[in-house]
């Protein structure tokens, strides 16, 4: 039961009843294979009714969970011959963020992509994913390179934010982030970003200013956290499932919004139940934004993200009689 979600507590309890009998089976002489294949079939029917019927605090909770597949992860199941780099040049290396070189196919292409933790050893290393400006400024070297040797840019966001704390203040979080959502909206490459987790506030936006912009389909994206939310709408944050009912952060609430391009479907269960499959998705969806992207001339392809930007969201204007 380690890392079970609350929500699907009678999943998982009926998995492990259903693995009992199996077990108590092929140690005994009493046939139960009836009485398993009721079962099966009764697992089935109620995998579709809780992860066919997710509430969006239940989505907050799948894209937090630990085991869920990190950057580094889809890194060495999507791509090959990958080398990472390291420091920003100005102060230091920042492991909350982790980017590089390598292949998609036959294509070079720079990756860059918020890293958490495995462990809590593996969190402090890697401050929980959450980068200081040197992570901002190792990212946009990244990008700047790939512009200028004319590679693609993948980049995977998952973080709960910039890290707020005084040292990254001081080092100039804030204008590290702005610096990157202006150089990113002028890059003159394709970029491609996946929110494969959290997407929080401008510690996502960083690195999520694109061509093409998609969400694993239990992932979230919001300006701030449902527990922020709530502490500053309710003074509690122990509020944060009304929040997340009503600051549509999943990923069918921002594709109807269109502030994101498409869902890539998730394994059921979430990504951490087939991380192989899950990648074949996600690859699928790189392979087909880059065949698009690639054909584009530099100057249609930035009038086009200049319009994408454009279209996001809605003005009412009032006219008084």
């Amino acid at each position: 039961m380690k890392h079970v979600l609350p929500f699907e507590k009678p999943v998982v309890e009926l998995r492990q009843k259903i693995a009992e009998l199996k077990s108590f089976t092929s140690e005994s002489d009493v046939d139960l294979t009836e009485e398993i294949a009721t079962l099966e079939n009764r697992l089935e029917r109620l995998e579709q009714e809780v992860y066919g019927n997710m509430t969006p605090w239940d989505r907050v909770q799948m894209a937090r969970h630990a085991e869920r597949p990190t950057t580094l992860d889809y890194i060495n199941h999507i791509f090959t011959d990958f080398m990472e780099m390291h420091g920003d040049r100005y102060y230091g290396d920042d492991e909350a963020i982790v980017g590089g070189i390598a292949k998609f196919g036959n294509q070079p292409v720079t990756i860059i992509g918020h890293q958490r933790g495995k462990d809590t050893k593996d969190n402090l290393r890697r401050n929980f994913g959450m980068p200081h400006p040197e992570g901002y400024r190792k990212a946009l070297r990244l990008m700047k390179q790939a512009e200028k040797f004319n590679r693609p840019i993948v980049t995977f966001i998952d973080t709960k934010g910039a890290y707020p704390g005084k040292a990254a203040e001081e080092r100039g979080q804030s204008e590290a982030i702005a610096k990157n959502l202006r150089e990113m909206a002028g890059l003159t490459v394709p970029v491609i970003c996946i929110v494969i987790g959290e997407g929080g506030s401008g510690g996502a936006l960083g690195i999520s200013v694109g061509d093409k912009l998609y969400m694993l389909e239990n992932s979230t994206y919001s300006v701030i956290s449902p527990e922020g939310a709530a502490a500053l709408l309710w003074k509690d944050s122990n509020l944060a499932q009304k929040a997340a009912e009503s600051m549509k952060i999943t990923s069918y609430d921002l594709k109807q919004l269109n502030i994101i391009d498409d869902v890539v479907e998730e394994i059921q269960g979430g990504a951490h139940r087939d991380l192989e499959n899950q990648s074949n998705h996600i690859s699928k969806c790189i392979e087909d934004s880059l065949k698009e992207l690639k054909a584009l001339p530099t100057e249609e392809l930035l009038e086009k993200r200049w319009e994408k930007y454009k279209k996001i969201g809605a003005v009412t204007t009032v006219v008084q009689s």
